[in-house]
C-alpha cells in the first residue's frame, strides 16, 4: 500500500501499523537517516560546514563548560535551524521529560535522550510515546536497545566512549556485542526465544521481531570515537546504518575536508578506492585527538 511505503522494511504490526500506532511514522521518518553521518556541531559556522559536506542531520551541543550539563539554550537551536535545511537533533537529560517538551516546542526534528548530559532521573527514562518528535537513545547491548525501543525510541545509537578522546575501542566492543547477540537470536530455535528475552531483560515481542528481521527494528547508528573515514567505514561494515560524529573533528585546519571524507566513507564503505581518497591527510587533523599513554587500556594486559 502506498501509505505504508515509508515503513515497508518493518514487516510486522507489533510496532509498525500506521493506522493503529503513530510510532510507525516516527520509525519511517527516521529511515531517511540510513546510510548517513550525523555530525555534532556547537556553532552556526560548524553547522554550515557539516551541511555543505553532506551530513544527513546535525546534533547540537553547547561548548564544553564546567558544572552540570543540561539542555542547551533554545536560542542557539533556533539560530541553527534558520540557517540549515537538514534535520536538527537536540539533547535532553535522561528522564527529564520537561526538557523534551521544551525541545519539541522549539521545533527540533529529533530529541536525543542523551547519557552525555547529567542524568535527571536515575530510575526512569522518558516515555517517548507521549511526544510527536522521534527520539534517539543510546545503548550498549541488545537488551538495552530493545528496552529503549519499547519506550518509544525511533533511532538507537550504540554508544562507545563519551570523552571525545578519539578512541574507538569501546564503540567497536559494544557494536560487535550487539550484532553478535542479534546473530545468535536470528539462528535460535523459536522455543528458546522466551528464555533469551528474559536473559537480556527485553520485551518478548520486540525480541521475536528482531529474530525475524535479523536486525534491530529501528535505525541503528554507532557513536563514540569515530574521527576518521576508516572508523566510519568500520562501523558500517560491522552492520550499522550510519554514524554519529563528534564535534572534535572540527579541531583541524580543514574541517570541511575531514567531515566530507567521513561522509563519503559512510556512503561508500565497501569501496576501498573511495576510502583511500577519503583518508588522505589524516596526520595533522588527528594531532589533537591522541590520548596519552597512561590512559590507554593495554590489550590483554600486555606490556608494550
Amino acid at each position: 500500500m502506498a501509505e505504508d511505503g515509508t515503513v515497508t522494511v518493518y514487516n510486522s504490526t507489533v510496532i509498525t501499523d500506521p493506522k493503529k500506532n503513530p510510532f510507525s511514522f516516527k520509525v519511517g521518518v527516521a529511515q531517511m537517516l540510513r546510510g548517513g553521518a550525523i555530525v555534532q556541531v556547537s556553532s552556526i559556522e560548524q553547522a554550515k560546514i557539516a551541511e555543505e559536506a553532506g551530513a544527513c542531520a546535525l546534533t547540537i551541543r553547547e561548548p564544553i563548560r564546567r558544572g552540570i550539563s543540561r539542555m542547551m539554550d533554545p536560542s542557539l537551536i533556533k539560530e541553527i535551524k534558520r540557517v540549515v535545511s537538514v534535520p536538527v537533533i537536540a539533547r535532553a537529560r535522561v528522564g527529564h521529560f520537561v526538557e523534551a517538551q521544551i525541545l519539541e516546542a522549539v521545533g527540533v526534528d529529533y530529541i536525543d535522550e542523551s547519557e552525555e548530559l547529567a542524568i535527571a532521573d536515575d530510575q526512569n527514562y522518558i516515555n517517548k510515546q507521549n511526544f510527536r518528535s522521534p527520539f534517539v537513545c543510546g545503548s550498549r547491548s541488545l537488551g538495552e536497545a530493545l528496552r529503549r525501543i519499547r519506550e518509544g525510541a525511533a533511532v538507537i545509537r550504540t554508544q562507545g566512549e563519551l570523552l571525545g578522546s578519539g578512541s574507538i575501542v569501546e564503540t567497536v566492543r559494544n557494536v560487535r556485542s550487539t550484532m553478535g547477540q542479534i546473530r545468535t537470536l536470528h539462528n535460535m530455535d523459536d522455543d528458546e526465544v522466551f528464555a533469551f528475552s528474559k536473559k537480556i531483560e527485553a520485551p518478548y515481542d520486540l525480541v521475536a521481531q528482531t529474530k525475524q528481521m535479523g536486525r534491530l527494528p529501528v535505525v541503528h547508528f554507532a557513536s563514540g570515537g569515530i574521527v576518521t573515514p576508516a572508523d566510519a567505514a568500520l562501523m558500517m561494515q560491522l552492520g550499522c546504518d550510519g554514524v554519529f560524529v563528534g564535534s572534535e573533528i572540527f579541531d583541524c585546519s580543514d574541517p570541511y575536508k575531514r567531515v566530507r571524507g567521513i561522509i563519503q566513507a559512510v556512503r561508500h564503505y565497501n569501496d576501498p578506492n573511495v576510502l583511500v581518497e577519503s583518508s588522505y591527510g589524516l596526520a595533522e587533523a588527528m594531532a589533537g585527538l591522541n590520548i596519552s599513554d597512561d590512559r590507554i587500556e593495554r590489550f590483554g594486559g600486555a606490556n608494550v
